[in-house]
């Protein structure tokens, strides 16, 4: 198990190869290189961020915590929204008419492509800064240089950190999923007194899923192995760590942990996929993606 205290991580500048102003604070990441590597991060869109319509290799969750984000065709994120954006779909353009805070957790999907750390990712965009400039979204290589003359900025650092071309994955779902969790009802978990559950979706054959937990005052809950919390709001323990607005926890496939709210807790549960099996497997060029 690991626990973040969030409000206590800088905000660094990020999403330079997208273009705008964008602000992060890094809550939460995997093991890097791994087929199940992932990242949970804080985003701070300012009014000038744009990302042109594209899609990706790996998945997404997003819960929308301030401001509204818009991706064109596929809808609005407001305060309270969740969105799931499967591997392989199109999705876009991203902007928002004000400072939108989201919370994003990117992570290797069932396509088993993985997903490449942020450090990755800065590095190749350094060293594709040598041989080309990244500007609104795109990578456009200088005159001369081999390859491709403009390409996604994601795609052209995906292709040079892994030394091969990128395939995108089919899609299992068409477009992004966007649910309001107001719509939802609670759902009591009945085995464990004072935790009451919003289920709102599981995602393909691995079974990535996302959920609102509530934890009422006085109750203790046991947490989800392979599943990462973000606290909305209330306080309590877990151990002898506290809990509070932006604490977020990674309980570990084999871990266990208990909290126990001293007021009443809500949290956001984003269950990350079984990828067992996958990890075992080279991952074919035909299934790599951006």
């Amino acid at each position: 198990m690991k626990i973040v205290q969030g409000d206590e991580v800088e905000w660094k500048r990020g999403l330079e190869y997208r273009g705008g102003t964008f602000h992060y604070r890094n809550l939460m990441e995997g093991e890097a290189g791994t087929i199940g590597n992932f990242q949970l991060s804080m985003g701070r869109n300012d009014k000038d961020f744009v990302s042109p319509r594209h899609r990706h290799n790996f998945e997404q969750f997003r819960f929308q915590l301030e401001g509204d984000l818009e991706f064109g065709r596929d809808g609005t994120m407001k305060p309270g929204m969740v969105g799931y954006f499967p591997e392989g779909a199109h999705y876009g353009p991203q902007t928002s008419q004000m400072d939108a805070l989201t919370i994003v957790l990117q992570f290797g999907g069932a396509s088993g492509s993985g997903y490449l750390s942020r450090a990755e990712v800065t590095r190749g965009m350094q060293e594709l800064s040598k041989t080309g400039t990244f500007e609104g979204g795109v990578y456009r290589r200088n005159e001369g240089a081999p390859g491709k003359k403009n390409m996604d900025g994601y795609q052209a650092i995906w292709e040079h950190v892994n030394g091969r071309p990128m395939e995108y994955p089919k899609p299992r779902y068409p477009m992004p999923l966007m649910m309001d969790e107001t719509h939802f009802s609670w759902v009591s978990t009945r085995s464990e007194p004072g935790v009451d559950e919003k289920q709102l979706g599981q995602f393909t054959e691995r079974r990535a899923d996302a959920a609102i937990v509530r934890v009422a005052k006085g109750a203790k809950h046991t947490l989800r192995p392979q599943s990462i919390y973000f606290c909305k709001s209330g306080r309590g323990r877990i151990a002898d760590a506290p809990v509070r607005y932006c604490t977020t926890v990674h309980v570990a496939a084999g871990d266990s942990a208990v909290i126990e709210a001293s007021e009443d807790i809500i949290f956001l549960r984003m269950g990350l996929p079984d990828l067992s099996g996958l990890e075992r497997q080279a991952v074919p060029a035909s299934m790599a993606a951006e």
